[in-house]
């Protein structure tokens, strides 16, 4: 829901009520998906202490009212979609479901790596805020949006798969730490969040930014979090670390919307 309200603050540069839409119907797919994903792992769930209380494995709702809240969510936010922001955004919004829920949550039972091709997922909202802003997903700016949030999504996943590997493991989930070691996992890590760091430079190339001083602030902002990922490098890195590197890499994100906004904005006042 956020990334799609940047992704329309950059395509229309303004707070405009036509925010509202993308957003909302973005946020009721992105539930119908949640609940639709707990529907599908429902059994797995009941083995994993971090999911072993969510609605379905706890009792607190039948599978069966899930799956039927899961469609209600799906049909209106895809009205909200299709109604407000037009054919592209509704189509957008199904395409992320059916990676996340038809694509990526079955090839989590296949592979560990299926993380890589599932950060799709996080590069399609942006863009439906792009498009229902007034542009287009072949606009170079939009494209960019979605391969810097697709890097981010990578290193996002993968270290709260790091954090929770014990769990994943005891439900039967092939796991990261049964193809590498940990010193492996963390230098693996560490050149993906640096990959992030180096998309972001890209934004003003593309002219995604247009005030010098907020592309100063997002260069400082991206040696800072390759400094505090360094760590990663170290021969003793234990899980709360990773932890650490989970925190650190969605600030940085947070910041580079807030930055990028705002900037967008000034530009447009």
């Amino acid at each position: 829901m956020v990334t799609t309200s940047f992704g329309f603050i950059l395509s229309n540069g303004s707070f405009a009520l036509g925010m509202i839409a993308p957003s909302l119907g973005i946020f009721l797919m992105a539930c119908a998906s949640a609940v639709l994903n707990h529907f599908q792992e429902k059994d797995s769930d009941k083995l994993m202490e971090r999911t072993k209380n969510r609605p379905i494995p706890s009792g607190k709702i039948k599978a069966s009212n899930a799956l039927i809240i899961a469609i209600f969510l799906f049909f209106i936010g895809l009205s909200v979609l299709y109604i407000f922001s037009g054919t592209t955004a509704a189509l957008l919004g199904i395409l992320a479901l059916i990676w996340y829920n038809v694509i990526y949550t079955p090839l989590k039972r296949k592979t560990a790596l299926a993380i890589i091709p599932g950060s799709v997922i996080g590069a399609i909202p942006p863009v439906v805020g792009w498009v229902a802003g007034g542009g287009s997903v072949t606009d170079s700016q939009a494209i960019l949006l979605a391969f810097f949030f697709f890097i981010w999504q990578i290193p996002h996943f993968w270290l709260l798969l790091l954090v929770f590997g014990k769990d994943y493991e005891e439900a039967g989930f092939p796991t990261l730490t049964q193809i590498f070691s940990k010193e492996q996992l963390a230098r693996i890590t560490f050149v993906w969040t640096f990959a992030t760091a180096i998309t972001s430079f890209l934004l003003p190339l593309y002219n995604v930014l247009k005030i010098s001083y907020a592309s100063i602030a997002i260069l400082i902002a991206a040696i800072w979090l390759v400094y505090k990922a360094s760590f990663l490098l170290k021969s003793d890195v234990e899980r709360a670390q990773f932890k650490y590197a989970f925190r650190e890499i969605n600030l940085f994100v947070i910041y580079i919307i807030l930055s990028v906004s705002i900037d967008r904005l000034l530009i447009f006042i």
